[in-house]
């Protein structure tokens, strides 16, 4: 049989499929899936195993997936937070670890012991999830020790599930002049979506990767109608609103995570992409 499902968020191909989705579409075999964590700090999500394809997304250290296939050194995955599917290098994934805090500012530093001073072991980002084991002291400074080697400043984790802000434009806002990064979802490079999502997920909201899934989310509103939170779409593209006035969005054109007036970002952007497409609030 054929399938309407977006490829993007369903795990199928003819020869095989996750198993939840026997009798809606055909594939060879039906498997579960293996449970499985992201163990770098940020891995690339491709629509196929092949380097020279383009991210279609990112998952960040510590993230659930449930790995579907393994080989030629991929894997093929779907990411638990937002259902996307795609292949990631198999070395990327380590077996299902369970955090117990998550990254609360835009990047920090992993220590290879509770002492600021070492060259750090690597850096992660904003929501990234690592298990504590311990904690320790330095000179004032605690620290928090992980299941994965290292420390890491206390102060830039929160516990798992809770809100770094309540209010998800102000976690957005930490973004600005983060570089531009077509698929990019973390705090080394973002792209318009993935600043929505991964704000979103740090106030506690559940939101879709992709602008046109996006475009979908929340209630369609009129222009006059935008508030502090809602939402702006062009084809391809997504910003939001930090007031009545001020759109704050990654973009191709500072190349960066941004600040700008709305009305001069739609008189900027309509000479190659038209007017917005729509306008959502999300509440």
């Amino acid at each position: 049989m054929s399938s309407p499902l977006d490829r993007r968020l369903f795990a199928f191909r003819p020869d095989l499929a996750d198993q939840r989705l026997e009798g809606q579409v055909t594939a060879d075999r039906y498997v579960e899936g293996e449970a499985a964590t992201i163990g770098i700090p940020v891995t690339d999500l491709r629509p196929a195993p092949d380097l020279s394809r383009g991210i279609d997304t990112q998952l960040l250290f510590g993230e659930p997936v449930r790995v579907f296939d393994r080989r030629d050194g991929w894997a093929w995955v779907q990411a638990e937070e937002d259902g996307y599917v795609g292949y990631l290098p198999e070395s990327d994934v380590t077996p299902r670890a369970v955090p117990t805090h998550w990254i609360s500012v835009p990047r920090t530093f992993v220590y290879p012991e509770a002492e600021l001073r070492k060259v750090p072991l690597h850096a992660l980002s904003l929501g990234s999830r690592v298990t504590v084991t311990g904690e320790a002291e330095t000179r004032g400074t605690r620290y928090f020790l992980l299941a994965t080697g290292g420390a890491i400043i206390a102060k830039h984790c929160v516990p798992i599930g809770e809100e770094v802000h309540a209010d998800y434009v102000a976690i957005a806002a930490e973004f600005l002049n983060t570089p531009y990064l077509w698929g990019g979802r973390s705090g080394f490079g973002i792209d318009c979506s993935g600043v929505v999502q991964l704000a979103m997920m740090m106030a506690g909201m559940k939101a879709p990767r992709d602008s046109d899934m996006l475009a979908a989310f929340g209630r369609e509103i009129t222009q006059d109608a935008l508030k502090r939170g809602d939402l702006v779409f062009w084809k391809g593209h997504v910003g939001i609103m930090e007031d009545e006035e001020t759109l704050l969005h990654a973009n191709g054109h500072t190349m960066t995570v941004a600040r700008e007036n709305l009305k001069a970002a739609i008189e900027r952007i309509g000479w190659l992409y038209d007017r917005p497409t729509g306008f959502r609030t999300p509440f």
